[in-house]
Parts: structure tokens; sequence; C-alpha cells
């Protein structure tokens, strides 16, 4: 069991909620809240504290953490009405696990700062939904030194590894970089699944075939099978999430003068989805983009 540590949470969707429920297994006190008021009740159910909103979701807490949609969402979250704002104090610490574009991320958290002393750690993840189940994730860290240290034995719990990778922004930064890799990545291994579909080849078998080549990743061995069977549910990952990142990872390359063309193309396919009517859904449904097995 933990010490008498509180802690917040804030978004309690596909990464949140497991996230929070490795928390309460540890043993911590953790104050929950979120939007869509349904999502809350498996955690109540396992020991979690209700809030009505995320002001209170501060009051009650040391450490308020938070995973949510976009950067719009996180700056309602915080600066809006009954926001994380009007309970925020020097002694507290936010850590956010959104991902958004550096300069948004950087703008509130010096905001937040110089309104109320309150820190304030981007941190975005790497490892996917099981990745947050098995508390396995990789944390990109931004933000002041000492406040990541106060973090770390909270987000021990929920990742195996925490890299401070500069000041505020630059866990956002880290995770684009991230996000071009895996956006390109899962693109290419669902044109691989069509190519060998298309040439007569198993495409169920690729994952197996390829393992331990340097085709290999975790991607391949997520998705590969999942794209071979048009598998779609559980849902990993919206695809509308992809393109969002995608997208600040190409203006931030066009900004430093860092083209992006793999990245780029990535993007294309899944606005193709979303214009299809596939925003909302599995990133698997790019498979539908590419033609029938």
């Amino acid at each position: 069991m933990t010490g008498a540590l509180n802690l917040g949470f804030v978004g309690l969707g596909l990464m949140g909620a497991p996230m929070t429920g490795r928390l309460l297994q540890a043993g911590f006190a953790v104050t929950v809240w979120n939007r869509t008021s349904a999502k809350i009740e498996p955690l109540l159910a396992m020991g979690a504290a209700r809030a009505d909103g995320p002001a209170a979701v501060t009051r009650q807490s040391e450490i308020v953490l938070m995973c949510l949609t976009d950067a719009d969402a996180v700056e309602a979250v915080v600066f809006g009405p009954g926001g994380v704002g009007e309970a925020a104090a020097a002694d507290k610490l936010l850590v956010d696990f959104s991902s958004m574009a550096p300069d948004r991320a950087r703008a509130m958290a010096e905001r937040l700062k110089s309104e109320t002393g309150m820190g304030w750690i981007d941190a975005p993840v790497s490892g996917g939904v099981k990745g947050a189940a098995e508390g396995t994730l990789a944390i990109l860290a931004g933000g002041e030194a000492g406040d990541i240290e106060r973090a770390r034995t909270v987000l021990a719990h929920l990742s195996q590894r925490v890299t401070h990778m500069g000041p505020s922004g630059a866990g956002q930064v880290t995770k684009l970089c991230n996000q071009v890799i895996v956006g390109s990545n899962i693109a290419t291994i669902a044109e691989a699944v069509r190519l060998a579909e298309a040439s007569g080849v198993d495409a169920k078998m690729l994952s197996e075939a390829l393992a331990g080549g340097f085709a290999d990743s975790i991607p391949l061995q997520i998705f590969g099978p999942r794209f071979a069977d048009r598998v779609t549910e559980p849902l990993l990952g919206h695809v509308y999430t992809m393109l969002k990142d995608l997208d600040a990872a190409n203006a931030l390359g066009t900004n430093n003068l860092a083209p992006l063309p793999m990245a780029a193309t990535a993007a294309e396919i899944l606005r193709r989805a979303a214009a299809n009517g596939y925003a909302e859904q599995d990133i698997g449904m790019i498979m539908e983009l590419l033609g029938e097995s």
C-alpha cells in the first residue's frame, strides 16, 4: 500500500480509466471526474471518490492527473468555469497525459504557474491501451525537474519508464516524434497486409513470419493480425486521435524546417478515413480504403 498521498484523475476514457484503476489497486486515494459520468462507475466500485467537477477534484488532491482528447479540452478543464485553476495552489501539481501541440502545452503551463503557482508536467504516453492496463507505458515528460521527481512515485505504477525530455513542451515534442513513427508504421502495415492478400499470400501469417526480423515491431504484432482479420473491437485508438497528432507533427515540422513526407502521407490516409465517416472508429478502418480481402 502507498502512503497518504491524495490523487485526482480527470478524463476516464480508453487510457485514463485503466490508469486510474492501477492507481487504485496500488492503494492511492483517487478522486475522479469525467464529462460522461457513466464511465466513472467501475472505478467507484474499485474505491474511487466521485467529484462534481475538475475544481472539486483539485481541492481533494495533491497531484491531479489528466488524460483528455486534445488541447481545447485541456484548456476548458483547467481554465474554464469550475476548472482545475479555480482550486489550484502552489503546493499542488498537474500531470497532463494528453497529447497536443507543444506550444499549447507550454503556454498553458506558464499561465497556470503565473496565475496560481501550480506546476504542470506535460507527460504524454506511448504504449496504448494495453500499456495503460499493464502499467508498462513509456512516459515522455516535459517540465521542471523537481516536479517530475515529485511525481515519479505515482508514475511508477503506470509505466516502465519516465524520461525527462526537457522543459515544458518537450514531452509533447517527443510524443509527436513517437506518432510520426507509429502513424507511418501503421499505415505501412495496412499496405503490407493488403499486398499479401492481393498477391495470394495468407496475410494472417505475416506477423508470425516477420517476427524477429527487421520488419518486426510491436505495432506489427498488434495491428497486423487485426488488419488481416478486419478486427476493430475492442477499440485500440480512434482515427481522429492519430490524425490530430500527425497534423500537429506536420505543423511542427513545417515551422522548424523539418519536412515529414512519410507522416504527411499517413495523415492523408487517415484524413480519407475520417472523410468516409470513420473518424470516431478504430484506426483499423483504414483497411476499408485499401480494398477487400
